[in-house]
């Protein structure tokens, strides 16, 4: 191996985040088909509330937004050293290498199970057959995996783009107002993209529905970008710390170029 490379900051600290980021996005994907009850983790009662003539709404979301805060805030740390190209560069190798994920979990769904032992080897805890539960979590509808992959995309780019336009407003100061900033606009393009992709499109679910929904979602992520603004202060202290300031400036000027 060239260790050179090794001994290149930039290009460990790009390979860094760019595997933390598609790691995150991966398990969110994964992990994505379970919902659960917001209210019922701070044992609160079900909430009952209206929106856009839908009744009856709570906070019911995908255990994936336990990993989709992450990916965003990695997507800021990589666009303040940088920008613009190199968002772009790892929001589409992420999203090529999502979409050959599935077509791999559709061939292990489809694989001959072991009948001798596995079916149904947790029968005493409960899952009498191992091959219908592996399908159930494993084999998600492609409306849903088509809808989070478009809302990837145009959510990473928007952040992008969003957060390149509020560091050219602040400079180098408020680090919270660029990466929150732009986390809240890009977690709204998210919500609304993937519920509008998955539901309104793919199962004829009324438009306004399927906006009530992402914006109840949306209520979640966005108290979730506004607690972990700390963490891109930690973010780059490391970095920083790491880089050397000579280097991190370096970075983050050349991040802010046009070309």
């Amino acid at each position: 191996m060239n260790e050179s490379i090794l001994r290149d900051k930039r290009a460990v600290l790009f390979f860094v985040l760019g595997a933390f980021l598609l790691s995150n996005a991966i398990i969110a994907e994964l992990i994505g088909v379970k919902l659960f009850q917001l209210e019922h983790v701070f044992d609160l009662d079900k909430a009952d509330f209206s929106l856009f003539g839908t009744d009856h709404l709570s906070f019911r979301l995908s255990i994936g937004v336990l990993s989709w805060p992450l990916v965003f805030l990695v997507t800021d740390v990589v666009n303040d050293y940088f920008g613009v190209r190199g968002v772009r560069f790892l929001t589409l190798v992420t999203v090529a290498l999502i979409a050959l994920m599935f077509p791999i979990l559709w061939l292990a769904i489809a694989a001959p199970p072991d009948r001798a032992w596995w079916i149904g080897y947790s029968a005493e805890a409960g899952v009498p057959d191992m091959q219908a539960a592996f399908t159930a979590i494993f084999g998600q509808g492609m409306n849903i995996i088509v809808g989070s992959l478009c809302a990837f995309l145009i959510s990473q780019l928007a952040d992008a783009v969003t957060f390149r336009w509020f560091k050219r407003m602040t400079g180098e100061r408020r680090i919270w107002l660029r990466a929150t900033g732009s986390t809240l606009i890009s977690q709204l393009v998210d919500s609304l993209a993937v519920t509008w992709v998955a539901f309104a499109l793919f199962r004829g679910m009324p438009m306004a529905e399927a906006t009530a929904l992402a914006l109840t979602a949306y209520v979640y992520k966005f108290g979730v970008a506004i607690v972990s603004t700390p963490a891109i202060y930690l973010a780059h202290a490391i970095i920083e710390r790491w880089l050397g300031p000579e280097l991190a400036a370096a970075m983050r000027k050349e991040a802010m170029s046009p070309k």
